[in-house]
């Protein structure tokens, strides 16, 4: 059996109850897990409290709160642990940007947010990313699929296959919806 079918069995299983899956299920998704904390957290600032360790854990720990859940693959799996990355980080941002001045400031939309690239957190950054999640939640209210396209393509770093397979839509229409949220998202950060 492949790791991703191998990954997917074990998450059916921990769905279902199987406390013995989750042990097995760790190793196998702990390094991928690190992969996605490491390109949110490639460009935090020096003497951030948050490591990429610490948003493996942070995340882990939701995810195993959140057993019972129906996994459909592996492709589900790390969308919805992206999903808690982006939480994580955002949360995190908001607080460090109201620590530091009181309050969240605003982006300066002069500069763009690049959607084809990896989320740099770094101080400019982090008001970027608040923007971005401020943006992609009015989205998820007008058009949920375009969201979570930008959430598994943006946030998650998955491929065009998988986020039609987390989705279960075609590749093309994951293109279609990738190329009209980041349309939409451009034009909303950039008034």
């Amino acid at each position: 059996m492949s790791q991703s079918g191998q990954i997917t069995g074990l998450l059916k299983a921990w769905g279902a109850g199987d406390a013995a899956a989750l042990e097995r299920l760790t190793p196998l998704v702990y390094a991928e897990l690190r992969r996605l904390a490491r390109r949110y957290m490639r460009h935090e600032p020096p003497g951030n409290t948050l490591q990429t360790t610490a948003l493996v854990h942070e995340a882990y720990l939701r995810l195993v709160d959140a057993a019972g859940l129906d996994w459909q693959n592996r492709a589900h799996f790390f969308a919805v642990s992206a999903q808690m990355m982006r939480r994580i980080l955002v949360d995190a941002a908001r607080a460090r940007a109201s620590a530091k001045r009181g309050g969240v400031r605003h982006m300066d939309h002069s500069t763009p947010v690049n959607l084809d690239n990896i989320p740099d957190l770094g101080a400019q950054r982090g008001a970027e990313l608040i923007a971005l999640d401020d943006a992609l939640n009015v989205l998820a209210q007008m058009n949920p699929r375009h969201a979570r396209v930008v959430e598994l393509r943006f946030f998650g770093g998955l491929s065009v296959e998988e986020t039609a397979r987390a989705l279960d839509i075609s590749p093309q229409s994951v293109k279609r919806d990738w190329k009209l949220a980041k349309a939409w998202l451009m034009r909303e950060l950039s008034c």
